[in-house]
């Protein structure tokens, strides 16, 4: 009874120092991240039905974040092995981008409760398996890859294909609608007798299978609280019934004095909507009610004047700026990102 006791003891030792490890960077964001608050001018055109938070286009990065880490992840395995990802790097990125993030924040409104508490759900829950993935790729993980030899075995380059599959999948759908299980399987039926491939198998599966289950709770809450809205409206001007009818994906509400009031896809899809709409003249009036949004762009330099953060990608060699700017010159900033050294990756909806 002694001994169970003590190690009673050191489980629930090891338990708290845990939750204050994942809980502590909320209590930084929440104590040292706070900007100065200003009372919005802007009086919104679009009904009150229609129109989103302003702090949303902020508070939608850190997710963002980790789609993008995903795709980081995949470039790194295209010819690398997982311990050649820097997952500590991952983590420090979106907690230091959300603390960035909440101090802009500040100045266009207050962030609603809902959206608060998911950022920190999904931090704490990538902080975590960030540091399960690299507990094992840093330690068995790499020993395997040594035992293996430099050339990739069967399931080193099928897990790199998954990688990659998944991250292109979390560009526009939620993560729990991905087939886990399925990956599980095909790891199984490519498995050969080499020692890599058992441990890939063993390894990857296990994850895969977890990952499943966690994604069947998630898919069954969010079924029962209901899903975020699909689409946004905005007002464009400057864009004529033959352009808005050669995009079928927009959808004409109705022809104002300020301009054409549209509905448009949200996620990845609105990026090239607005991305086509400004290369064809138009100018954006408001979105979602809102006066200024952000975006995401790509350069080769560390550093850009006008980005709030930088941070580098790993497996790209380059850097992702974030950039907010009014909506009226959205089109013509994207307009002038060429000139500017910047690539667009995404725009920021709310």
């Amino acid at each position: 009874m002694r001994v169970l006791w003590k190690w009673t003891k050191r489980l629930v030792l090891l338990v708290v120092v845990l939750v204050v490890v994942l809980l502590a960077p909320i209590g930084y964001v929440e104590t040292a991240c706070r900007g100065d608050a200003t009372a919005k001018s802007y009086d919104p055109i679009l009904q009150p039905e229609h129109r989103r938070l302003e702090t949303r286009t902020f508070m939608t990065y850190p997710e963002w974040h980790i789609v993008h880490a995903y795709d980081d992840y995949a470039e790194t395995l295209s010819d690398g092995d997982p311990h050649d990802y820097s997952f500590t790097s991952a983590v420090l990125g979106f907690w230091s981008s959300l603390c960035a993030l909440s101090e802009t924040s500040a100045a266009h409104g207050e962030v609603d409760g809902a959206t608060k508490q998911m950022v920190y759900v999904i931090g704490v829950s990538f902080t975590l398996e960030m540091g399960l993935k690299a507990a094992y790729e840093e330690t068995l993980g790499r020993i395997a890859t040594m035992v293996r030899g430099p050339q990739h075995s069967p399931l080193d380059r099928t897990s790199a294909v998954q990688a990659a599959e998944y991250a292109e999948f979390l560009q526009q759908v939620p993560w729990y609608k991905w087939h886990f299980l399925e990956d599980a399987e095909a790891l199984a039926n490519a498995r050969t007798d080499v020692w890599r491939d058992r441990e890939r198998n063993l390894a990857l599966g296990l994850e895969y299978r977890a990952k499943a289950a966690y994604a069947q709770a998630i898919a069954a809450a969010v079924e029962n609280v209901g899903g975020d809205k699909l689409t946004l409206r905005m007002i464009v001007a400057d864009f004529s019934d033959a352009q808005l009818a050669a995009m079928p994906e927009v959808s004409l509400v109705a022809r104002t004095e300020r301009g054409a009031v549209i509905e448009t896809p949200r996620y990845r899809a609105l990026t090239g909507i607005l991305r086509q709409m400004a290369e064809s003249g138009a100018e954006f009036v408001e979105i979602a009610g809102n006066d200024d949004i952000m975006f995401t762009a790509l350069s080769d330099e560390p550093r850009h004047e006008s980005a709030l953060f930088s941070a580098r990608r790993q497996g790209h060699g380059d850097t992702r700026h974030l950039v907010v700017v009014r909506v009226a010159d959205l089109a013509q900033t994207l307009r002038q990102l060429p000139q500017s050294g910047l690539t667009l990756e995404h725009i920021h909806d709310y």
